[in-house]
């Protein structure tokens, strides 16, 4: 009943984005979530220079992160899209602090201008790293299981929520006197790790934890059949003692599988397998921009089916 009462509430977060004026603005919005690949380890003194700008046309609100049973969770403010997205970034809803860092979005933006050259374009990005969906492996990252209490009910489902109602207040997010209308094109989520690094039972729980909460964010999106792309997790090798850093992440990577192909709206980047790591868990500034161009053709497609 809670993750049922959350999206009923999410009912009333769009409404403030549609207004009764004669002139108004469609612009395509993409949701970003997941945890620390998603987040973003790419260093921003290693983009080049078509990434390394200030996008026209492109807009982020990016939530605020926090841990669960925090406050502040989801706070940020609409800007045009810039460098220092990745690891690090915070907000409090008047100001946005920069990172050095950056994850797919820049990427993203850039090859999904390219597929819509005459679209306007909006980011909302909200994904903490070490999360988990199942509330069993959640130790002290948080979870996205809509229904975990914890201390105080506060969790990253209601943070993604909190992001989603906050970036929906804003009736023109560009700033140019025209009311905006922001329609729901699509779900990127890169996640998976930290479930295929518990135990075997909460790994062999990932297809039907991972398809209720995409359910949970299309609804709280209001499109039921939203395209979701998912990032297939992917390992290093790299760990000091055995080598391999998610114990059970075949499990994981076969639940997304199975996820992409049974969901007519789902689709998955694949490409992961072939990255370089900066580190045994994050891939390297190359790595993030092969990711964002690979969620911008696979949400393109997606949506063209839908037509």
């Amino acid at each position: 009943m809670r993750a049922f009462y959350c999206c009923l509430i999410a009912w009333h977060t769009l409404l403030p984005s549609i207004s009764l004026s004669q002139e108004t603005e469609k612009i395509k919005l993409f949701y970003l979530g997941g945890q620390s690949n998603m987040d973003g380890y790419g260093r921003n003194k290693e983009l080049p220079a078509s990434l390394n700008t200030e996008f026209e046309d492109v807009w982020i609100f990016h939530g605020n992160v926090v841990k669960d049973d925090s406050i502040n969770g989801g706070l940020g403010k609409w800007t045009k899209l810039k460098p220092g997205h990745g690891v690090g970034f915070s907000s409090d809803g008047k100001e946005n602090n920069y990172s050095e860092r950056f994850g797919v979005e820049l990427s993203f933006a850039a090859r999904i201008k390219e597929l819509y050259p005459n679209e306007k374009i909006a980011i909302i990005k909200y994904s903490k790293g070490g999360t988990s969906i199942d509330s069993v492996a959640a130790r002290h990252f948080g979870c996205w299981e809509a229904d975990y209490r914890g201390r105080t009910g506060q969790n990253q489902y209601d943070y993604f929520l909190s992001t989603i109602r906050n970036a929906m207040m804003y009736g023109d997010i560009d700033d140019d006197g025209i009311n905006d209308q922001l329609i729901p094109c699509g779900i990127l989520w890169m996640q998976g790790e930290s479930d295929g690094d518990y135990t075997e039972a909460v790994a062999l729980r990932y297809f039907h934890n991972l398809k209720r909460l995409m359910d949970l964010m299309r609804a709280a999106l209001l499109v039921d059949d939203l395209p979701v792309v998912i990032g297939k997790i992917s390992d290093s090798w790299n760990d000091k003692e055995d080598g391999k850093v998610w114990d059970y992440g075949e499990l994981v990577q076969y639940a997304q599988e199975k996820y992409a192909r049974t969901d007519k709206s789902a689709g998955i980047v694949r490409t992961t397998r072939y990255y370089k790591y900066s580190d045994p868990w994050h891939y390297d500034s190359e790595g993030y921009i092969d990711l964002g161009k690979q969620f911008a053709n696979a949400i393109y497609e997606l949506n063209g089916k839908r037509k």
